[in-house]
This record gives structure tokens, sequence and C-alpha cells, in this order.
């Protein structure tokens, strides 16, 4: 349900649909999500988590619908404007999606340089950025030296370096031991608590369990009641 008088809402979603050919990915959804809210998207597989995600900064369009994320219509958005608009998110995916060739500092700075900040300022950042996800020391190294802890919280690092508002997360703990995932979702909520915005598609229900945060469930792209916890 949305809540059109409420100005603190970050993303509105209005009838949004999105259909592959005759697959129906995401079905007539309205939502609201507010700023500096933490929402969990839950479901089975292929139920659409991942779409809603891609949805939100244009990774994919909507087929019907409207999407507005800090009052920008994604459906008006001109290709200028689309840079700006993914600015706002930060965004950790569960297979890293680091790029071999480059260094961790490479991979962190990437941001940065994209946003057209001066050489010194980038470094400054970045070491700041590596220093507080506890992988300052292993910034010369490369992806494929790294373990799988160390490369998402290298992803993470990534994602808040250019201080989005939003982090959208795609179970980013699905493929790490128990040890490394909480650490990186540790981080993921300290993010939140210095006032992001976090939305996290995830199957993990212990993780649900023990976070204060707003749980919306999928199933074959329609919303429906989230199951107990």
């Amino acid at each position: 349900m949305i809540r059109t008088d409420d100005k603190n809402a970050i993303i509105r979603m209005f009838h949004v649909h999105k259909r592959y050919g005759a697959k129906q990915a995401i079905a007539d959804i309205s939502l609201e999500i507010l700023k500096n809210e933490f929402v969990f998207i839950s479901g089975p597989s292929g139920a659409g988590k991942t779409t809603l995600l891609k949805l939100l900064y244009l990774g994919q369009t909507a087929t019907e619908g409207q999407i507005l994320i800090d009052g920008m219509n994604l459906s008006r958005i001109s290709k200028k404007r689309i840079p700006l608009l993914r600015r706002k998110f930060g965004i950790i995916f569960q297979d890293y999606k680091l790029i071999p060739s480059k260094t961790v500092f490479e991979n962190v700075s990437l941001v940065l340089e994209a946003a057209g900040k001066k050489e010194r300022w980038i470094r400054k950042k970045v070491f700041h950025v590596l220093r507080s996800v506890g992988i300052e020391d292993r910034h010369k190294a490369f992806p494929t030296s790294l373990s799988g802890g160390e490369q998402q919280r290298v992803a993470v690092a990534r994602a808040i370096v250019g201080d989005p508002m939003i982090i959208l997360a795609d179970e980013p703990t699905g493929s790490l031991d128990a040890e490394s995932a909480g650490m990186i979702f540790d981080l993921i909520k300290r993010f939140h608590t210095r006032g992001g915005t976090v939305i996290l598609a995830t199957h993990d229900r212990e993780l649900m369990k023990k976070t204060k945060g707003r749980l919306i469930h999928l199933d074959r792209g329609h919303l429906t009641q989230p199951p107990p916890l």
C-alpha cells in the first residue's frame, strides 16, 4: 500500500509490472519505502526479487507502471540523467562483480572516477572506506587472491564509497560462511545506522529474525503476506 502523503518516502512504485515475453516477473506492485528504512525482500527463487531491485536503478525498465526515486520519475528520465540516478544507489551483488584485472583500490575508486572526482580526493576517500570495512591492507591485491568474505567487503566498500542514499543488496551473504556473512551484514547495518536506506533481498530467515526491519514477500512476482519468522 502506498502512503502518498508521506514526504519521507524515497521510493514509490505505482502498479509496476515487468514482463519478459509471456513471463510475468513483477505483477502490479505498488510500494513505498521511506528514508532510513531497512527493508527485507524475501521469497522463493524466481519470485522476482532481483528483478525488483534492477527496476529501481534502471538495470531493467518496467513494462507498465511508474517508479519514483527521490522524486525522479524513471519513466520520464532522460539518458543524460541516468548516471545521476545511479549515484543515489550503492549495489552489492552475491557474486561480487569485481573487475579481476583491477586491484582492490582500483575497483573501489572507479565509482568516484566516474563521478568526476579529483585524484587526490579519491585516494583519501578510498583508503578511508577500505579502512572502515577492514581491508585497507589488501588495497594492492587482485580479486582472485581474496577470499569470498574479503571480496564481498570490497564490494561493500565500492557500494558505499560514493555516499549513496540507498543500498541495494541482492543475497549479499548467500555464498559466504557464517562468520563472513555476519561481518558483511554488520557493515550494511552500520550504513543504515548512519542514515542510509537499505533494501536487502535474502533467503536467510535468521538475518530477518535478528534485525528490525520491514519484510516484503514476493511470490511469482506478486506482493504476498510474509510467512511468520
